[in-house]
């Protein structure tokens, strides 16, 4: 701030310049100027120091502020949605205060955050570190507009001291499948889970790009005859809860269902049955798989009844009242019963109310899609061992899985993820030619464009749209008939006959 100086008959003004330095408010010719009140000086010194502090100086004392003490104090002040916030003290805890945090603001400089920056990388994808220095650069904004500190040293340069400036966080393009794709991918998730969950899920984000707390989110009342709602979506934080919260960027939308995906949806609830969480209270389409599972588990009594042809309660009748199933029957269960390893209580789970992201990516989605269980310690990448019959195999378990496997899977779609569906619906959009505007609305973003205002959504559209995905969905119906005609997954078995009965 500025101060008036008494000068005895008149009155001066006078500013900070630097530490230690001040300058008097003076006139075009450098003359010093004289004030006869000590209300005008101040004002004329506060304004010079206003611009002296506008072209970029500010007050060195002000920076001495350590890193830590300030990102506390940035992170209070945030009021933002619970996983942004979560993500935020992410990025603070692991990977910018132990680099950063008893340093003073203004003693970082660009040259230590790109020191941080290659240290980083050597560890981390480039894509993440790309994240954190985005947070350490907003910190920095923030640290700029308090006075704190003068320039950001977390911003990038383009095109500085490199070739190409693109390639330095160029990542790997993300992979994606077709509709037959879709359907495998599923049916190997459900062979893995051991129940139809999993294929109705797959089936529904590869031909809705729903996002993945959406489809987790979905809750049964939104369900329409032709169409499912998006109003929610759960969001998993790091405390193992799940926040029920708005869809991303409040992108609430209605997505039009084929008639065959709305069958699919609505028998589903019909023969799970779905009860209130305890959780929200609410009443989700799909629940989790189960709290205990991690990867090769015990055999379960849906192994041994896919193994033998028989039904679950078939098994139950051999394994609790074995003279009331034919004498055959019971021989085909015993030799599954051996050939699976299966004890009682080996694949029991409680039932979880809701898949968590990890657990469902790494011992499902990605053993379906690759046919490999991924690295995880401490156990290293492997394939998925399978008893040969029926087809495509039924997942060998437990103990001496791998000794009693007869073959493993093919990769169907190495390196697909469960978002890259959302990527594979839009790409199958693109491919059948539905406009710009149906797929925006269909994913949930948005075109600020005035060719997107001036474009509008007709019930044609809509129908073109659902009758390309029901070719689609025919299409690799027929393929898979080609493959075989039965499917150990009891929906799409049915789906199966129904759809060989309905050629002939």
């Amino acid at each position: 701030m500025g101060f008036a100086e008494d000068r005895g008959t008149y009155w001066r003004g006078r500013y900070k310049i630097s530490t230690g330095r001040y300058g008097t408010v003076a006139d075009e010719n450098g003359n010093t100027v004289r004030f006869r009140t000590k209300r005008e000086a101040k004002r004329a010194a506060d304004a010079e120091e206003a611009m002296v502090r506008s072209r970029g100086w500010k007050d060195p004392a002000a920076g001495q502020i350590t890193f830590g003490d300030y990102a506390s104090r940035w992170y209070a002040g945030q009021h933002l949605a619970a996983s942004t916030m979560q993500n935020y003290r992410r990025h603070l805890e692991e990977h910018l205060l132990p680099e950063f945090e008893d340093r003073p603001l203004s003693s970082i400089q660009r040259v230590d955050v790109d020191a941080w920056d290659r240290k980083e990388r050597a560890l981390y994808a480039a894509s993440s570190v790309k994240t954190w220095r985005g947070t350490l650069h907003l910190v920095f904004e923030d640290a700029i507009d308090e006075g704190l500190i003068s320039a950001n040293p977390a911003a990038t340069r383009r095109g500085r001291g490199k070739r190409a400036g693109r390639s330095r966080d160029r990542g790997p393009e993300k992979v994606v499948t077709d509709a037959l794709g879709i359907l495998l991918v599923a049916e190997r998730a459900a062979l893995l889970s051991g129940r139809d969950d999993e294929f109705v899920a797959g089936v529904t984000k590869g031909y809705t790009g729903m996002r993945w707390g959406e489809l987790v989110g979905l809750e049964a009342e939104f369900l329409r005859p032709a169409a499912l709602r998006v109003e929610w979506q759960l969001y998993e934080l790091d405390s193992g809860e799940f926040e029920r919260c708005p869809p991303k960027d409040d992108s609430y939308r209605t997505i039009d269902l084929p008639a065959w995906l709305a069958r699919l949806l609505s028998g589903h609830v019909a023969r799970a049955r779905p009860a209130p969480c305890l959780c929200h209270g609410k009443t989700y389409v799909f629940r989790g798989q189960g709290v205990s599972r991690t990867g090769e588990t015990g055999a379960k009594v849906v192994d041994v009844a896919r193994r033998a042809g028989v039904s679950t309660g078939t098994v139950s009748n051999v394994l609790n009242r074995p003279d009331v199933v034919a004498e055959a029957t019971r021989a085909r269960v015993r030799e599954a019963i051996l050939a699976l390893g299966f004890t009682r209580g080996g694949g029991a789970m409680d039932q979880a109310p809701h898949w968590r992201r990890n657990g469902f990516a790494t011992w499902l989605f990605t053993p379906a899609a690759s046919g490999w269980y991924p690295k995880k310690a401490p156990q290293e990448a492997r394939p998925v061992p399978l008893l040969a019959e029926p087809w495509p195999g039924v997942p060998a378990r437990g103990r001496g899985a791998h000794g009693r496997a007869d073959a493993c899977w093919l990769p169907i779609a190495k390196g697909l993820t469960p978002h890259g569906l959302r990527h594979t619906h839009k790409t199958r959009m693109e491919e059948m030619r539905i406009p710009p505007k149906l797929m925006d609305e269909r994913m949930g973003h948005m075109d600020g464009s005035v060719q997107a205002r001036y474009s509008h959504i007709t019930r044609q559209m809509r129908e073109d749209l659902k009758t390309g995905l029901t070719a689609e969905w025919e299409a690799a119906l027929d393929a898979r008939l080609v493959m075989s005609l039965t499917s150990p997954v009891t929906v799409l078995n049915g789906l199966l006959k129904e759809r060989l009965a309905g050629r002939r």
